[in-house]
């Protein structure tokens, strides 16, 4: 997504604004069984898909599969439904421009998908509303919610509620080399404990020639991927999460054994390339220089292995992949030193299916939701192209074939985080960038903590709202 600051005071403008506006486009009425008992309804469901483009598998489910089938079922209950799909098919800022004014003018689809980073921007403008709000006992009663890991319902809440239901998640993890590891005299089955153990077996690739021992994403030319693929999921290994309790994280303990270990890594030791971190085209260098064999441990998400270094498929393939990349949980910084006293970390993003709180039919449009995000309907969505959904019985069959993504699965997603879904995470997030950035250009990480302090209270609104952690 596009984070630039013209577009970051744009949006926010736009939803804040509006945000004494929000109310029901059916009416005033904010009663969750209204329309309850109607005999012929008509649902309206949008996401950033379009048929023949963006996204067009997913567009070409919901048209296929997904209408078709909630029709019938509507239909074996007495009730006619006509479900429309309004696909769009344009950047991720347009499609949220779009879906903030629909929500500001008590219009707009009655199902929608939103990014989940968005969830609580919304919210906090009046926009979206929690489930149970919105429809009652049946939001906190469906089935699914146990198929769910609490983890993974993080991604759909704001202050502890829910506002819809995440269909698909993703992962972070280590990659490594398995020849270049044999070759330092280091495990196949390499699984760190500590980021002491990451450094040991970075100094040990070390010795080996033309090899750069570790890719820890840093700066602002990387953007949001030194975020999300590299200091978020270390601030939770120490143990602490970029917003919290209604305070932003500040240069404290935590954000210096950060920059701590980015120092080590840019440091004199040379365990990293600090040139790659300011390159424009870094991150798809480092891909490539991982998939020709010369970083030996990368921090990425799953896409990294589905769509990057695939053998078919990818945009810097690996033909050797699955016998030469193997794959470890982020460690903390030593055991039981994480988030939630966990020894194991990771950081997750995704869309989330929420309701428009303006719909004429709560009910029925809650029903839809549900049977969108049901066993059949999901596996019919990945019937093509298997990905990590939210559902715990839908990924043991659909990626029973596949050992990378279970493992995401079962063991990655039950201890991750999320972002903050909050209007000025992105301008906190550039500041975690630039504080990365002076590290890797030779700063101390007390004095890029610092100057990281600082910029913060300018940006959430002052010393107040941050916390020392």
């Amino acid at each position: 997504m596009d984070f630039s600051p013209r577009r970051i005071r744009a949006t926010a403008a736009l939803v804040l604004a509006g945000a004494a506006l929000a109310g029901c486009g059916g009416g005033s009425s904010t009663d969750p069984d209204r329309g309850r008992d109607a005999k012929s309804i008509t649902l309206t469901i949008t996401r950033n898909a379009i048929e023949g483009g963006k996204n067009s598998e997913e567009a070409e489910w919901i048209t296929g599969t997904v209408i078709p089938g909630f029709v019938a079922a509507q239909k074996a209950k007495g009730v006619t439904a006509k479900v429309t799909f309004r696909g769009q098919g344009v950047d991720d800022e347009a499609y949220k421009t779009k879906i903030a004014l629909d929500l500001k003018s008590r219009s707009g689809a009655d199902v929608m998908d939103v990014d989940g980073i968005w969830v609580g921007e919304f919210a906090q403008a009046g926009y979206l509303r929690p489930l149970p709000e919105v429809v009652g006992a049946p939001a906190d009663a469906w089935e699914g919610w146990t198929k769910i890991p609490g983890s993974v319902q993080r991604l759909a809440m704001f202050e502890g509620r829910r506002y819809g239901v995440p269909p698909t998640t993703d992962g972070r993890v280590l990659y490594f080399n398995k020849k270049l590891f044999a070759r330092a005299g280091l495990p196949a089955d390499w699984q760190p404990k500590s980021w002491q153990d990451i450094l040991t077996a970075a100094r040990a690739l070390k010795k080996l020639p033309g090899v750069t021992p570790i890719q820890l994403n840093a700066g602002t030319a990387m953007g949001e991927a030194t975020s999300m693929q590299s200091v978020l999921p270390l601030l939770a290994g120490a143990g602490a999460e970029i917003y919290s309790n209604g305070k932003w994280t500040g240069g404290g303990q935590a954000v210096k054994e950060v920059l701590g270990l980015y120092a080590q890594v840019y440091g004199p030791e040379g365990l990293g390339d600090p040139k790659l971190q300011q390159e424009v085209k870094g991150r798809d260098k480092s891909f490539a220089e991982f998939a020709d064999g010369r970083i030996g441990i990368l921090t990425e998400g799953d896409y990294f292995w589905r769509d990057v270094i695939n053998p078919g498929s990818g945009v810097a393939k690996m033909r050797t992949r699955d016998q030469d990349v193997g794959y470890a949980l982020i460690p903390a910084v030593s055991p039981g030193r994480g988030v939630r006293g966990q020894s194991f970390v990771s950081m997750s993003g995704g869309a989330v299916t929420v309701l428009n709180p303006n719909t004429k039919y709560p009910q029925q449009a809650f029903e839809l939701l549900a049977f969108m995000n049901s066993p059949e309907m999901t596996k019919a969505r990945t019937a093509r192209t298997p990905e990590i959904t939210s559902r715990t019985d839908v990924n043991k069959q659909i990626l029973a074939g596949d050992p990378f993504l279970t493992f995401v699965s079962e063991k990655v997603l039950p201890v991750t985080s999320y972002r903050p879904g909050v209007a000025v995470y992105p301008q906190v997030s550039t500041a975690l960038q630039e504080a990365t950035a002076s590290v890797v250009s030779g700063k101390s990480p007390e004095e890029a903590a610092a100057r990281y302090t600082k910029k913060l209270e300018g940006i959430v609104g002052g010393a107040a709202n941050v916390s020392a952690q």
